[in-house]
């Protein structure tokens, strides 16, 4: 699980793609997004996924997925503020941040929402090698 300071910029890293509409949630949502990613080594986004499920067999496919496909991944603590923070009402267990929105934005915004990925990015990638089998 992410440390603090981590989980913060995670949260508002989701915040901020719900704003731009680059997310992507719930579990069929996000597995239908990782299968579609054909390239292997692309920044094809980041998951977020929430540690308090209850089954865990909901999600337990969700990481494996994520290394087949080169894709970072970094667990929170729980689904209702991961729910909040993505702009929905209710708990989420797992969204997908996309490094393009799927909004019409002007190219102002889509360059300032590029920057803001790539900061979550390096924090996310930083966060992963952290954690040691």
């Amino acid at each position: 699980m992410a440390d603090d300071k981590v989980e913060k910029k995670v949260m508002k890293g989701v915040k901020r793609s719900a704003k731009n509409k680059a997310i992507r949630r719930g579990v069929k949502e996000v597995v239908k997004a990782i299968r579609k990613s054909e390239t292997k080594g692309k920044a094809l986004g980041l998951v977020v996924l929430a540690a308090d499920i209850s089954p865990w067999d909901v999600l337990s496919h969700i990481p494996v997925l994520c290394e087949d496909k080169d894709i970072k991944y970094v667990w929170v603590p729980s689904r209702a503020e991961l729910g909040a923070a993505g702009s929905t009402k209710r708990p989420t267990s797992v969204v997908m941040i996309c490094p393009k929105g799927t909004g019409k934005a002007d190219k102002e915004k889509d360059a300032e929402w590029t920057e803001q990925y790539e900061e979550l990015w390096k924090v996310v990638s930083k966060a992963s090698k952290a954690v040691k089998i």
